[in-house]
C-alpha cells in the first residue's frame, strides 16, 4: 500500500487518508474518491490529498478484517458486519470465554498492521456480550501478512464454553454456634450463582462436622448429582481436615487443596470414583462477592475440565481485592471467623 500526498487530478480510487473539509464537500477519512469530488476539490482550490493507494496482493481494512475475524471465531461466537477496519466478535451463549492464548499471540506477533484483542480467558460471558475484535490497523493490509494470520488461526482460538443445566447437591456441615440464617444465606447466594448457568440445587442435606457423617451424606445424594458442593461450619486448613478425610471415605480422591486466588485460598476440589466433582467450599463462598470459588464452579457449569494444575494457574490476576485494615485470619476467635457473614475476608 502506497501512502502520502498526491495531485488531487491522480486521487481517483484511492482511499482517503485525513478528512477533507470544503464549503460545500466533506471527504470522511477512509472514504473512495470519485470523479465529482475531484471536480468539486479543484473548484475549491485544493491541489493535493493525502490517501492511501493498494497495490497488487494487498487486502481492504474490512475485507481483512472480516475474513481473521471469521478465522478465530470457534463455537458459539458471532461475527459482527466489520467497519473502519474492524470486526467484533460476539457471544452467542451464556458460558465462560476459552482461548487458546498462543495462538492469539501469535497472530498478534506476524505484522504490526494485524490486531486481535480478547476478553480474559475463562471470563463468565452472557450472550451478546463482546468478547474480542479485530482491527486492521492501516487502510490495507499485504496478502503475505493476511495469509500467515489465516494460517496460525486454523484452529479458531475463541469459543464460548456453554453453560450446562447441571444437577447440584449440596451439603451443609454443622457446629454449635453456626446459625441456621447463615446456611440459609448461603444456599440463597449459591441459587444466584447458579442462575445464569440454568443449574439447580436438587439435593440439599445439613449433617454434623464429622467425617463419617459427612461421608454418609455425599453417599446419599451422590446418584442424584452432577457436582456437589460442601459448604463446611469449619474452614478446611489440611487435606486431613474433616471434609477432605469424608471425600476419601465416600471412595472419593482430593485433586487439589488450596489456590493461589485471594479471596479464594481454602477451596479444595476432589472428586468422586466417577470423576465427577466435589468442591469443599472456602468460607468467602458465603459472599456473594467474586471469589476463587466462583472461577472454578464457573468452568464446572460450563462442562470444561478443572484439574490442579489448572488452578496452580490462577495466580496472576488471583488477588481479587484488598482491605486496607484486612484482618489476620486467626486475629479473632475460630468461630467468629469460620461463621461469620465476613468469612470471606479470610479465606
Amino acid at each position: 500500500m502506497k501512502f502520502g500526498p498526491v495531485p488531487v487530478r491522480d486521487s481517483l480510487g484511492h482511499i482517503v487518508a485525513h478528512a477533507v473539509r470544503q464549503v460545500d464537500l466533506v471527504l470522511k477519512k477512509g472514504q473512495i474518491v470519485e470523479a465529482h469530488h475531484i471536480e468539486r476539490l479543484i473548484a475549491g482550490g485544493v491541489s493535493e490529498i493525502i490517501v492511501a493507494a493498494l497495490e497488487p496482493g494487498d487486502l481492504g481494512e474490512d475485507a481483512a478484517a472480516l475474513r481473521l475475524a471469521e478465522a478465530v471465531a470457534g463455537e458459539q461466537v458471532r461475527v459482527e458486519t466489520p467497519f473502519t477496519g474492524r470486526s467484533n466478535l460476539h457471544a452467542q451463549a451464556n458460558g465462560v470465554l476459552v482461548i487458546d492464548v498462543d495462538i492469539v499471540d501469535r497472530i498478534n506477533a506476524i505484522d504490526e498492521s494485524v490486531t486481535l484483542a480478547t476478553l480474559p480467558a475463562f471470563r463468565t460471558i452472557v450472550d451478546g456480550e463482546m468478547i474480542a475484535t479485530v482491527k486492521i490497523i492501516p487502510f490495507a493490509v499485504r496478502g503475505a501478512v493476511l495469509a500467515a494470520a489465516l494460517g496460525v488461526a486454523h484452529k479458531p482460538p475463541l469459543r464460548v464454553a456453554p453453560f450446562l443445566p447441571l444437577r447440584i447437591g449440596v451439603i451443609s456441615t454443622l457446629l454449635p454456634g453456626l446459625k441456621p440464617s447463615v446456611i440459609e444465606k448461603t444456599l440463597r447466594i449459591l441459587d444466584t450463582r447458579l442462575a445464569p448457568a440454568g443449574a439447580r440445587v436438587v439435593a440439599e442435606m445439613r449433617v454434623p462436622h464429622e467425617a463419617q457423617a459427612l461421608s454418609q451424606a455425599i453417599h446419599a445424594i451422590e446418584a442424584d448429582c452432577d457436582l456437589i458442593v460442601v459448604f463446611g461450619a469449619s474452614a478446611i486448613t489440611d487435606r486431613r481436615d474433616v471434609i477432605p478425610s469424608a471425600v476419601e471415605k465416600a471412595g472419593g480422591t482430593i485433586e487439589h487443596f488450596g489456590m493461589p486466588v485471594d479471596p479464594g485460598n481454602l477451596l479444595l476440589l476432589a472428586r468422586l470414583s466417577d470423576g465427577r466433582p466435589i468442591l469443599g467450599a472456602p468460607g468467602c463462598a458465603r459472599s456473594p462477592k467474586e471469589n476463587g470459588f466462583d472461577w472454578v464452579l464457573h468452568r464446572l457449569l460450563a462442562g470444561l475440565p478443572v484439574t490442579g494444575a489448572d488452578i496452580r494457574r490462577m495466580g496472576v490476576g488471583g488477588l481479587l481485592m484488598e482491605i486496607v485494615s484486612r484482618p489476620q485470619p486467626r486475629a479473632g476467635s475460630q468461630a467468629e471467623v469460620e461463621v461469620s457473614d465476613h468469612a470471606h475476608v479470610d479465606d
